[in-house]
């Protein structure tokens, strides 16, 4: 009998600012950080991986993801994931799961940053990071708050969203 040998997959190692990071608009603030997806690895899975940061005071606005799956991982600060209109407390530890089409978004009512990491299945929220942030570089200084470019809808589209609160991107349809 031949033994048939198969190929090993690929191994990297990201340091804690190695990977692509944006500054994030209104309402979220804060900032991303992109670090596992189809440009910084080779995976037999398509999916992508990074943080999060929401700003104090802030949210990230209700939405779904009509083709993708989603965990989130709280690391730092305390809020609120609101899932289909129903508000269940994040803290350090707590770990969410979003299946397809159901509607979420995230608040942090409070006056320290809320901080989580993000799996997003298969891929494609690191493209919408990059289109509407604006580059970052760690240990710079947040900017000040900046809208969502004009062309937001057509980037949600076109990436992984389905529904988006419109409440946060005027002329968007529901």
């Amino acid at each position: 009998m031949t033994e048939i040998s198969k190929p090993q997959g690929e191994v990297k190692v990201f340091g804690p600012d190695a990977a692509p990071s944006y500054w994030q608009p209104v309402p979220a603030n804060g900032f991303v950080q992109c670090i596992l997806n189809p440009q910084t690895i080779e995976s037999a899975a398509r999916f992508a991986m990074g943080t999060q940061t929401v700003a104090p005071h802030s949210h990230i606005r209700e939405h779904t993801h009509d083709r993708h799956e989603e965990v989130i991982h709280v690391t730092a600060g305390r809020g609120f994931a609101r899932i289909d209109g129903v508000d269940q407390p994040i803290e350090p530890g707590s770990t969410v799961f979003i299946g397809l089409d159901r509607k979420h978004g995230f608040v942090n009512p409070e006056a320290a940053p809320l901080t989580f990491v993000w799996f997003m299945m298969p891929g494609g929220l690191e493209d919408f990071f990059a289109q509407i942030g604006r580059p970052r570089t760690p240990g710079e200084h947040a900017p000040a708050p900046f809208p969502r470019p004009d062309n937001v809808a057509e980037i949600e589209r076109r990436t992984v969203f389905g529904w988006t609160d419109p409440s946060h991107n005027p002329g968007a349809k529901p």
